[in-house]
């Protein structure tokens, strides 16, 4: 067999085939060097060196994770306290309007000439803001729409405000501030006499909706005819009212001197709370056939302007009501045009996004708090008895009314989430109209 294999080798190299090469020496050295190399190195690291380093890296990668989970949870916290204190300015700012509002007054502004300096400036923030945030999503308008823009404007606008701005004038700011918390028990009323709304009494939502709306409704003759002990908040010496009016005394029944007028502004806040649940009953359905939300609000309020210019034009003639120079008339006018009816209807709508609006529902009461405090110290109101406890009664309703409202919308989720958006809408409309209506009514 060796001589074969010597016979087929030399038969092969005859033929002309080389042999294989065989690899250098030098490489062939220098890869068996690095092997020998990694295998002592391995050998010389001990196995609790390896177990060590892996259990450092599986705590390091546990504690990165904590901290991923921890710093979204802060981020969650900043966020709804961002939108609880973005609701707190907003309602500061409410507060504030009602203080101009007197202050303009006082300097003699005619309020009919303010509301429509109001809405001449709101409608200059609102138009473009609409114009530009919805050019894509705006549908076909018709005639329809057009006419419920005008009826909105006229009673949930310019009707709504020129009341509770006259009404504000022959009260105090706590009074008609308290007062318009009836517009959602009042806007539950119209939309069961209209039937837009089932009354449900036999769930336990629909008996909530009515025991919130007689409590408001009890409230509100509270406030209205009982007066009982003065309270005192702070005694400061700022008054920002000089000139002294008869009925500043800030309640219907403080004296026979002051009665007649208060009376009255008692009524026309009645009135205005009505004019404004009829206006959001008007807006529910204008939403539901013009679903751009700030494109229906600048219709309304553009249709508010025309109509506040032309009562203004009417009921005051006089041309140098109707200037504005740099005092406390234009700074009112400015405040309550574009940062009251502006800038604050911005700040809702995105809570109103990312909160819901049962969130900023509940922040009413802030404002009440804030302008009875400020009109007592600054406005040098009186604070009674009757009005704090006819204001809890009444804030008492609107949380039972709200919170039937908000069983409602759960139910209606559960059941159709196909109609969950639609009645969001008309929650939104209802729950924040009590803190709307008072200072912005689109």
């Amino acid at each position: 067999m060796g001589a074969c294999a010597s016979i087929s080798k030399s038969m092969k190299c005859e033929v002309g085939e080389a042999p294989p090469p065989e690899p250098p020496q030098e490489e062939t050295t220098a890869v068996v060097t690095e092997a020998n190399a990694a295998n002592k190195l391995s050998h010389s690291l001990p196995l609790s060196l390896v177990v060590k380093n892996t259990a450092s890296f599986s705590i390091s990668l546990y504690i990165a994770l904590r901290v991923v989970v921890m710093m979204g949870r802060i981020w969650n916290s900043i966020k709804e306290l961002k939108a609880a204190m973005i609701m707190v300015v907003v309602q500061i700012a409410f507060a504030v309007v009602n203080i101009f509002y007197k202050m303009a007054a006082n300097d003699g502004m005619k309020m009919t000439v303010l509301i429509a300096y109001r809405f001449l400036f709101a409608s200059a923030f609102i138009l473009p803001l609409a114009l530009f945030l919805e050019r894509k999503s705006r549908p076909k308008l018709t005639w329809v729409v057009v006419c419920q823009a005008f009826l909105c404007g006229l009673l949930g606008g310019s009707m709504a405000q020129n009341l509770y701005a006259q009404s504000l004038v022959l009260t105090s700011a706590t009074f008609a501030t308290a007062m318009t918390n009836l517009v959602p028990a009042l806007t539950f009323i119209l939309a069961i006499s209209f039937r837009l709304e089932k009354l449900g009494f036999g769930t336990t939502a629909g008996k909530a909706k009515v025991l919130g709306t007689l409590i408001c409704i009890g409230g509100a003759m509270l406030l209205t005819f009982y007066k009982g002990a003065e309270i005192n908040i702070f005694s400061t010496n700022v008054n920002l009212l000089h000139k002294s009016q008869p009925h500043q005394g800030g309640h219907v029944a403080s004296s026979h001197e002051e009665g007649g007028n208060q009376a009255l502004g008692a009524l026309l806040i009645v009135c205005c709370c009505f004019s404004a649940a009829a206006g959001l009953i008007v807006q529910t359905k204008m939403i539901q056939e013009y679903p751009c939300l700030y494109s229906s609000t600048a219709m309304i309020i553009f249709c508010g302007t025309i109509q506040a210019i032309i009562f203004g034009l009417w009921m005051e003639r006089d041309w140098n009501q109707w200037k504005l120079g740099w005092n406390i008339r234009l700074l009112t006018v400015i405040f309550t045009g574009i940062v009251a009816s502006g800038f604050t209807y911005t700040f809702r709508a995105w809570v109103v996004q990312i909160k819901g609006p049962l969130f900023v529902s509940i922040f009413n009461p802030l404002m009440l708090v804030l302008v009875a405090i400020a009109g007592s110290l600054f406005l040098q109101e009186k604070l009674h008895l009757g009005s704090v406890l006819g204001a809890v009664v009444i804030m008492c309703g609107l949380y039972v009314v709200l919170w039937g409202k908000g069983k409602d919308l759960k139910r209606i989720s559960q059941l159709m989430p196909s109609k969950s958006s639609r009645e969001s809408e008309c929650i939104e409309i209802i729950a924040t109209s009590s803190t709307e209506n008072n200072t912005n009514m689109s």
